[in-house]
């Protein structure tokens, strides 16, 4: 006889353990006291997308630095656009998406900002946002999350790939699903703690090849089928990990 799948309060439980795991592993984060203007997330976002934060950050800063209005991004070519951003990749794609979310910005908010979206809803927000080309669920759960310091738990990729196999959402193949999972299990108030503690975690032991799960806090609450085999030296590790993890820096 097959037996029952855990209850929604089974996985809330466990998260909200692997979240407190986490946190006394790595500190708990606090969201930066001057929050990031909610259009400049959102085009740093979607810089980020299929890329590295090194040529992400590099590419918005090369774009601030040579547009310092977004008045100026509007006005450039979409052939400027692409060399200034180029370290981003993907060039072609998020030029042309960047220039038409601006023209969208202006034209439903009669300037080129975001600050009448602070006092809506996030349902209201993820609509406005949504409705822009290139904009999917992950960045506008960024724009809330890190602009409007809502309590919204964004999901890349990678943050997919750990509560896949931590076996916090099951049955999720994609981020957005993972995500739509997740709103429900992850602990109230928690939800930036959680995602950046994620982000480091996933860099630093739960990487998508050769995870150190010898020296992970959460090793026994994890479903991952190939743990066991990636358990390995793990005291060694552990004094490497520990020695690390003392040196981390703010990671949002």
């Amino acid at each position: 006889m097959k037996s029952s799948p855990p209850a929604l309060s089974e996985y809330r439980a466990k998260t909200s353990l692997v979240a407190k795991a986490l946190e006394s592993y790595l500190g708990v984060p606090r969201p930066p006291k001057k929050k990031a203007k909610p259009l400049d997330m959102l085009i740093a976002t979607v810089l980020s997308q299929n890329t590295n934060d090194k040529n992400s950050h590099r590419a918005y800063v090369n774009l601030r630095r040579v547009y310092p209005r977004w008045d100026d991004v509007l006005r450039a070519s979409t052939t400027r656009l692409k060399t200034v951003i180029r370290t981003a990749g993907m060039v072609n794609q998020k030029s042309v998406r960047i220039k038409g979310m601006l023209k969208a910005i202006r034209r439903r908010f009669g300037r080129l900002s975001l600050e009448p979206l602070r006092k809506e809803s996030n349902d209201s927000v993820f609509e406005v946002l949504l409705s822009f080309n290139g904009v999917g669920v992950k960045t506008a759960a960024c724009v809330l999350v890190f602009s409007f310091g809502r309590d919204v738990f964004p999901v890349d990729t990678h943050i997919h790939r750990i509560c896949g196999r931590l076996g916090l959402a099951p049955n999720c193949s994609t981020p957005d699903k993972t995500f739509n999972w997740m709103k429900d299990i992850v602990p109230k108030g928690k939800a930036y703690s959680f995602h950046t503690n994620l982000i480091r975690f996933g860099r630093r032991v739960c990487r998508a090849q050769r995870p150190s799960c010898g020296v992970c806090p959460v090793y026994n609450h994890c479903a991952y089928e190939l743990k066991t085999r990636f358990r390995i030296a793990r005291t060694a590790q552990r004094s490497v990990a520990d020695h690390n993890f003392m040196l981390l820096d703010n990671v949002a």
